[in-house]
């Protein structure tokens, strides 16, 4: 998932459990169906003896005819992704298959397509698509800056500077990227809003940076998340001052032999407190990095051999509002602005100053460019700051409800525009991390067949990973006809993979395919070859489906 691709690298113990990582990364590309022969390449002439007959004639030699591929039927093709099917693999658990012309609607194959499965990131289709529909590819975030009045001559603000966020994860290395050599490459993001304090003439604030995160109302964790996806990433929790993905990079690598590791945390900061019992020593790399679920408290422990070459990983935030406006702090400071307070964070449901003005904002990128950064690297956090934004744009005054179920409420709401059922999904969550939530291959089907004709088709195409190209298939179906085909939306949790999108056949038909692998155990690569085989074999395809 994008913010520099964290990767949880091999070897990482936790505690005695055994996490799973629900994060979804590029798989190497899988076995794919049997295809026909090639079309051969245009071939010279055949060489002729070495010592020619001298009362030979000279004969014309004809070029070699091009093989033609045999037409392949429909019923040829359905008994091809059946067979794949009946894998001894997956026999034991349950596979969701619907695949439909996208220009006439006509269903070319369906098994189980109206049952339930799992979706894992595949809900994100939902929610993503929602949001481009019903917020507009322009919409950005804005994050204000208020004080009790503007700035002197002087530029002193006398007060608080209170920075009332409204979700803007754009404020994060996954949009302005990082770099080892650039000493401010974590502070690109929020440094855009420095430059907003900055050109409002303020240059002294005679009080805190006070973060109000008030806009969003409701636990900032899903429910229904399980308690071990909370430590990385993945599991971030959703705030109204987002910064960085709402991670911080952990790195551990070798000290002096038999002394303790070294150890860094990118953005450095004085919010996490590491203990830090990790030795040089021994062979082979015995580590543990742990974060409290509640706490930002990090403990690592265990050995690293002195020529290992470290071992980095990226950590949830808890409470990322107070890392937001500390780091503020010191990017004000850093830029000359002096601030005689401290940073702090609003305690819940105290009501700001209706008096205080707005002296600066900041404004994100479009939601077309965040719908991208969401869904081709599989950004949970992302996601859930969409339903979030989704709840509180629909709230038209109504006070009751939190954010995420009036955002869910408007996902089910648009799906049923569309034409799903209002039973097609049961959504618990806007990015598939919980694992409560049921769809239908069906009710994807029907998604993509409308986003393909919606106005914002093209900005929901750019949405979509490619395989063998970028994002979570970037590693997936290359050196197939589905490469650079393919384009869609992955999903992986434990035991299940899910694989949704539009591929083009090679008769030059449009189609689109839902695939959704529940209940098989097994590495990943078990379920996601099943479904990138059969994206290939539908790409391959050179019959006519209307």
């Amino acid at each position: 998932m994008n913010l520099k691709t964290r990767l949880i690298l091999p070897g990482l113990l936790l505690t005695a459990l055994s996490f799973t990582y629900w994060s979804e990364q590029p798989v190497s590309a899988s076995t794919t169906l049997a295809a026909p022969t090639p079309t051969p390449t245009q071939a010279g002439r055949p060489r002729t003896a070495s010592t020619p007959s001298p009362t030979a004639t000279p004969v014309s030699v004809p070029s070699p005819t091009p093989v033609q591929k045999p037409v392949q039927t429909l019923e040829e093709l359905q008994a091809k992704i059946r067979q794949r099917l009946f894998d001894p693999l997956v026999r034991r658990g349950r596979v969701g298959v619907k695949v439909a012309s996208l220009n006439s609607g006509k269903v070319i194959f369906d098994q189980d397509s109206e049952k339930y499965f799992m979706p894992a990131s595949n809900q994100k289709n939902f929610t993503v698509a929602t949001a481009i529909e019903k917020l507009g590819p322009d919409f950005k975030f804005v994050t204000s800056v208020y004080a009790n009045s503007l700035p002197d001559q002087a530029g002193t603000v006398k007060g608080d500077l209170r920075i009332y966020g409204r979700g803007d994860v754009s404020i994060s290395t996954a949009f302005f990227g990082t770099s080892p050599n650039d000493p401010d490459t974590y502070f690109k993001g929020i440094d855009r809003l420095v430059d907003r304090i900055v050109t409002s003439g303020v240059k002294r604030i005679e009080g805190s940076i006070v973060g109000d995160e008030s806009y969003f109302k409701g636990f900032h964790i899903p429910g229904s998340w399980e308690w071990d996806d909370l430590q990385f990433y993945y599991g971030a929790e959703v705030s109204a001052l987002p910064i960085n993905d709402n991670a911080v990079d952990i790195a551990v690598t070798p000290g002096p032999s038999g002394g303790a590791c070294n150890f860094s945390v990118s953005p450095p900061n004085s919010i996490f407190q590491i203990s830090n019992l990790c030795t040089t020593s021994g062979s082979q790399r015995r580590l543990s990095v742990v974060k409290r679920i509640d706490r930002n408290v990090i403990e690592i422990t265990g050995t690293m051999p002195s020529n290992d070459d470290g071992y980095r990983t990226s950590i949830a935030i808890t409470k990322p509002a107070e890392l937001f406006v500390a780091l503020l702090k010191r990017r004000l400071e850093h830029r000359g602005i002096t601030v005689t307070g401290t940073s702090r964070v609003l305690p819940p449901n105290i009501p700001a100053d209706p008096a205080q003005i707005e002296i600066a904002k900041l404004e994100s990128v479009p939601l077309s460019t965040i719908a991208a950064k969401t869904m081709k690297p599989s950004q949970n956090m992302f996601t859930e700051t969409l339903l979030w934004t989704l709840g509180e744009q629909s709230r038209n005054g109504n006070t009751a409800g939190d954010s995420s179920t009036l955002g869910i409420n408007a996902v089910k709401a648009f799906l049923k525009e569309i034409g799903v059922p209002d039973d097609g999904i049961i959504p618990y969550d806007g990015s598939g991390l919980s694992r409560h939530n049921l769809i239908t291959p069906s009710a994807v089907v029907t998604l993509y067949s409308y986003m393909a004709k919606s106005k914002n088709a093209q900005i929901w195409r750019d949405s979509l990973t490619i395989a063998g190209v970028d994002g979570t298939l970037a590693n997936r179906m290359k050196g197939t006809v589905a490469e650079a085909n393919f384009r869609g939306k992955t999903g992986t949790i434990d035991q299940v993979s899910a694989l949704s999108g539009y591929v083009t056949t090679a008769a030059g038909e449009q189609l689109v395919v839902s695939i959704l692998v529940n209940n098989v155990g097994g590495p990943t690569r078990t379920r996601t070859s099943l479904a990138d085989d059969i994206a290939t074999a539908l790409a391959s395809f050179n019959g006519r489906i209307d």
